[in-house]
């Protein structure tokens, strides 16, 4: 029996959006009670705004300077995204082949082992040496943070398929190229899926690391601006619009997991632990 052709669970009533409204409804109540109580709060113990804004100034300062915000919002936007495609693009492949080949398991995947100990805020200034202070610098951050976590998840999904059930595709005739499309790709999705959420949630940490170190625009480049300058509203602006970014991308990976694998436990209703 191969993944797919597991019975699919029947899809949630009201199509996905509503579906997804709410299942994080208790989240989206949780955030506005929160923002509520920040505000009352600050209000009421008279705390200075330069320690502590309240929402709405935020918001309203935001929206003074939302053209200069959007516009180093959609700098990073890119470095995120183009460094986590380039690991996803890069880390598949390469946990096939340390799934495949002994010499790769061996010798080359405990050297990416040791790089990725290696502090990324150290060598981003060699990145700037090297590549400059432009786009490539911080797009190769980004890949570094995001590459490993996919590629530890998708050998261990690539490596947990069940040896008897690939012995009895075998005996069906089924080649190599089949028992990898039928058997282990959708048994290693969800692993590979986890490593990709992961990354997504490190993808917009490793960008403002990034602009932390050398550069001229982008949310990094403003938030050093507005904390030097003692603005913590915008401060607190910049943070919250990374974590919308950082959010979409993440939700956005997570939808992509639901559409492809909605056979899965985790995707359907047996997954829920009962009350």
């Amino acid at each position: 029996m191969t993944a797919p052709d597991l019975p699919a669970a029947a899809p949630p009533a009201g199509g996905s959006v509503p579906a997804w409204i709410r299942k994080r409804g208790g989240a989206i109540v949780i955030a506005i009670a929160l923002l509520l109580l920040w505000e009352v709060g600050v209000r009421l113990l008279g705390i200075k705004e330069y320690l502590l804004p309240p929402p709405s100034r935020i918001w309203l300062e935001f929206a003074k300077r939302s053209g200069t915000v959007m516009g180093g919002a959609w700098v990073t936007t890119q470095e995120i995204l183009g460094g986590y495609v380039l690991a996803v693009l890069v880390s598949i492949p390469f946990a096939l082949a340390v799934t495949y080949s002994r010499f790769m398991e061996n010798a080359v995947y405990p050297v990416v082992v040791f790089l990725q100990i290696v502090p990324k805020i150290a060598i981003a200034p060699l990145f700037i040496i090297w590549f400059g202070f432009g786009y490539t610098p911080k797009l190769l951050i980004v890949f570094l943070l995001s590459f490993f976590p996919i590629v530890v998840s998708s050998i261990a999904g690539f490596k947990a398929v069940d040896p008897e059930i690939m012995d009895f595709a075998r005996t069906t005739g089924a080649g190599g190229w089949k028992l990898f499309a039928r058997i282990r790709l959708p048994q290693a999705l969800p692993d590979i899926f986890t490593g990709m959420k992961v990354g997504a949630a490190l993808s917009a940490t490793a960008a403002i690391v990034a602009e932390f170190v050398a550069s001229d625009r982008g949310l990094g480049y403003l938030l050093l601006q507005y904390n030097g300058n003692l603005d913590t509203p915008m401060v607190f602006a910049v943070i919250f619009l990374l974590s919308f970014i950082g959010l979409a991308v993440y939700y956005t990976v997570e939808f992509i997991e639901r559409i492809t694998i909605p056979w899965h436990v985790s995707q359907t209703n047996a997954g829920q632990a009962p009350l």
